[in-house]
């Protein structure tokens, strides 16, 4: 059995470890996965931005050219009317909640990022393509 692992080659392994080895291949191939997803999502995300930053930056943004963080987490209170507002004038809407952050208190004492009221909880804001 052969197994190839990264740019390094092929590698042999015995019929009698297939089993063992494929195993860590593929628990090494996981761990490389997710620990990539975790730099591009960091590296795509805009921490505490205005809404005006954010506007302009959306306003600005091209699926194929834009090169810059196309995720905000922001502080925010949960409000439909003006997330409806939000996603009218710059096409953003809530994509998600992480809990890691709002479980850390990130949001107390922050005011909304749109609205200057007491945030609910941190928010992440981006669009759709």
């Amino acid at each position: 059995f052969k197994t190839r692992v990264g740019s390094e080659g092929k590698e042999t392994v015995a019929l009698g470890d297939v089993s063992v080895r494929a195993t860590k291949v593929l628990d090494s191939l996981q761990e490389y996965l997710l620990d990539t997803a975790k730099e591009r999502l960091v590296g795509g995300m805009n921490m505490m931005a205005t809404y005006d930053q954010m506007k302009e930056a959306l306003e600005a943004d091209e699926a194929s050219e834009y090169d810059g963080p196309g995720l905000y987490l922001v502080p925010w209170k949960c409000d439909a009317v003006n997330e409806e507002k939000i996603k009218e004038e710059c096409k953003a809407t809530v994509r998600c909640y992480p809990t890691d952050v709002n479980e850390a208190g990130m949001a107390e004492g922050k005011k909304c990022f749109y609205s200057g009221e007491d945030a609910t909880h941190m928010a992440l804001f981006g669009r759709a393509f």
